[in-house]
């Protein structure tokens, strides 16, 4: 256990929040298995460094719910470091890529090493409750998993998307209201439970929040917008996972943060730092004489561990970028949108060969006419409050245009609602 010493003067717990690891994921098919692997090591040393006290990691620890046999030998082998190199206690939380029953199942024996995960809710609401102490200080955590919609309401197969929406975010409130009410009082000499330090960990889509393509998809039935005032009041920061990008979400007096994912998951989101976040909590003396709980919050950028670019333009503006002087395509992805009037044969063969010439790899050549490009953008309010019908008209028209196929796309929407129809039918 730390001294009281170990930190700077009142300052005698530090947390790190993270998320979105979404270890095992794969990039047109490219194992990033070595950039998941440098991160991890890069943010043992960060622990290290900073001299972290407890790690929270906000869900989608991997990319899948049965992850590959190296992505879960990765995993392990950073947990145990943390345990046999730190001090370091660990809370982790399940996200919607994740199986909660697999996350969970080793949980009795994590919690030797100083590592609680919550994988599901249980009728014991309790249990969600984690209280953390070390020399002088103490945090209490609600760690609560992803939720989804299938998990909190009751299947009403005539009730509107709106109302289904509503109801969720009642549900999840009520939820969260409940997890927070039995916080820990008159603990390490502190006279009531406002005088505890309190985190709240989710896995969630909070309505303000910026969403990135990678995330967008998982709006159509599954994570609906959930306002800051839905959650608690008793809260001292609120470490979220699911946005890629990351970000503070106003509506509440205290800090409501997504940590965002520490690899981009598309190339759109190699146009953004990476970020994770340190708190710096008061200690119990101070917090008794009403002092702030937090007294210092700050981001951390964390480093590229393989470079993704997007080059966009004609055939010929593609190729003399490749062939530049002033870039270096050195071990670098590539992602390239042609824009093309017309097909060009062997257009995307010529466009990999000049870039693997300076030793930069393509992964993808997408072919776009103008008017795709124009036609394709849907922000992220658009994607929460049209209808999944909607979505999928308005992605075949970028895709395939709308002019000479307006029967086609007739036909393929009754067949999307009908297979949508279905669905619903097999959750009730």
């Amino acid at each position: 256990m730390k001294s009281e010493t170990f930190h700077g003067k009142g300052v005698i717990m530090r947390i790190l929040h993270t998320s979105d690891w979404h270890i095992g994921h794969r990039l047109y098919e490219r194992s990033r298995i070595d950039e998941h692997r440098q991160f991890l090591d890069w943010l043992l040393d960060i622990i290290k460094e900073e001299r972290i006290d407890v790690l929270l990691v906000s869900g989608d620890i991997f990319d899948s719910a049965l992850p590959s046999a190296e992505s879960v030998d990765l995993y392990y082998r950073f947990l145990f470091r943390l345990y046999s190199e730190t001090d370091s206690s660990a809370v982790i939380i399940s996200g919607n890529h994740d199986s909660a029953i697999r996350l969970s199942a080793p949980k009795k024996f994590l919690e030797m090493a100083r590592i609680r995960v919550v994988g599901a809710i249980s009728e014991n609401l309790e249990e969600c409750i984690i209280t953390l102490e070390k020399q002088n200080s103490l945090v209490a955590i609600v760690a609560v998993p992803y939720l989804s919609e299938g998990e909190i309401l009751s299947h009403i197969s005539f009730e509107s998307q709106i109302d289904r929406t509503t109801r969720y975010r009642e549900a999840l409130k009520a939820l969260y209201m409940q997890c927070a009410s039995p916080l820990p009082k008159g603990v390490g000499g502190c006279k009531m439970s406002k005088d505890i330090p309190k985190i709240l960990m989710g896995h969630f889509f909070l309505q303000g929040g910026e969403a990135s393509d990678s995330e967008r998809a998982v709006q159509i039935g599954g994570s609906m917008p959930v306002l800051a005032s839905d959650l608690p009041e008793n809260i001292d920061y609120v470490a979220l996972g699911h946005l890629h990008r990351p970000q503070q979400i106003k509506g509440r007096e205290y800090p409501i943060v997504y940590s965002g994912s520490p690899l981009p998951m598309t190339f759109k989101e190699a146009t953004y730092d990476k970020k994770l976040y340190i708190l710096d909590l008061n200690t119990l003396e101070n917090l008794y004489n009403q002092q702030s709980t937090i007294i210092n919050h700050q981001s951390i950028t964390i480093p590229v561990f393989k470079e993704l670019c997007r080059v966009s333009g004609n055939f010929n503006e593609v190729i003399a970028e490749a062939r530049s002087d002033n870039r270096d395509w050195k071990d670098k992805y590539i992602e390239v949108q042609l824009i093309v009037d017309t097909p060009l044969t062997g257009a995307s063969d010529a466009i990999r060969n000049a870039f693997a010439q300076r030793g930069g790899e393509v992964l993808v050549v997408e072919a776009q006419s103008p008017k795709q490009i124009s036609d394709s953008e849907m922000s992220a309010e658009e994607i929460t409050t049209k209808s999944p019908e909607d979505i999928f008209e308005a992605f075949y028209k970028s895709k395939y245009g709308d002019d000479e196929q307006r029967q086609e796309l007739e036909e393929l929407t009754v067949t999307f609602k009908e297979l949508l129809d279905l669905a619903s039918e097999d959750k009730k």
